[in-house]
């Protein structure tokens, strides 16, 4: 099963080198494993664009974007055996974050990817019609 975990807080900063190397470390192990398929930061707001459908109409806007609340920092992908799994991994990776990066908040979101088989997972009145 496919998972992606974002990372997101409420400002961009770069990585000390110290959490950049923890973080490696990590990444070169479940790469070596077979789990981990993809992993990147991201570049600041100020180097992105956003492109929205609101009341029927399409609009590009280039950032930075003031009314973000927070920031997608970057991202991971894994082939893992459960929810668990991907939770465990998510927790080893913030702490990195708490012991390397003092004072810096965000949060990590683990995802499992829309699977076939998984379509009522998207329908909010899926389980009303059960």
């Amino acid at each position: 099963m496919r998972f992606m975990s974002i990372v997101t807080a409420k400002d961009f900063m770069h990585p000390t080198p110290e959490l950049a190397e923890a973080i490696h470390k990590i990444a070169d192990r479940e790469i070596k494993a077979g789990r981990m398929i993809d992993t990147a930061g991201l570049m600041p707001l100020a180097t992105g664009a956003r492109v929205t459908i609101k009341d029927g109409k399409l609009s590009v806007v280039d950032g930075p974007f003031v009314e973000a609340k927070e920031v997608v920092g970057g991202y991971a992908i894994f082939e893992l055996q459960s929810k668990e799994e991907a939770v465990a991994l998510a927790v080893e990776f913030m702490q990195l974050h708490k012991d390397f990066m003092p004072g810096w908040e965000g949060t990590c979101e683990v995802r499992p990817y829309f699977e076939p088989g998984a379509e009522g997972v998207c329908d909010p009145l899926a389980e009303a019609r059960a």
